[in-house]
């Protein structure tokens, strides 16, 4: 009786692939594995395709998180003094535009209003009619 497994090919690529793991796959499984008794975490190891240095490794970027983390002063942080002068100036230059463009309407009513006396004054001479006292 002859089997047709097939041959596995004895090329061995030229670059291994590296795996890449997400923030959260890390860690679901350094919380499963932290449940587990040894034999569980060997077969968790297994089923994964993982190794215990990589999961020290892990764990030890968990912990320089949570460090850091707890190491951040609380409150907001604080700004930069260029930002906030780079924010008061901006405010008050949208400010001063405002101030200008209310500034440009009241010259021009004030055009069209000395325009409109103007030619008021020239048509009242014009008619030859003078008030009556």
């Amino acid at each position: 009786m002859t089997s047709h497994h097939p041959v596995p090919d004895p090329e061995v690529p030229a670059k291994p692939r590296t795996r890449t793991y997400t923030a959260a796959y890390k860690a679901r499984i350094l919380a499963e594995y932290e449940t587990l008794d040894k034999a569980g975490k060997g077969a968790l190891l297994r089923r994964e395709g993982l190794n215990t240095s990589l999961l020290a490794a892990w764990k030890h970027q968990r912990d320089a998180g949570a460090r850091e983390a707890l190491a951040k002063p609380a409150g907001r942080p604080k700004t930069d003094p260029a930002v906030r002068e780079a924010a008061r100036l901006r405010a008050d230059n949208e400010r001063l535009r405002a101030e200008l463009d209310k500034a440009r309407r009241v010259i021009e009513v004030q055009g069209k209003l000395s325009a409109l006396l103007g030619q008021l004054a020239t048509d009242s001479q014009h008619s030859g009619s003078e008030p009556t006292p």
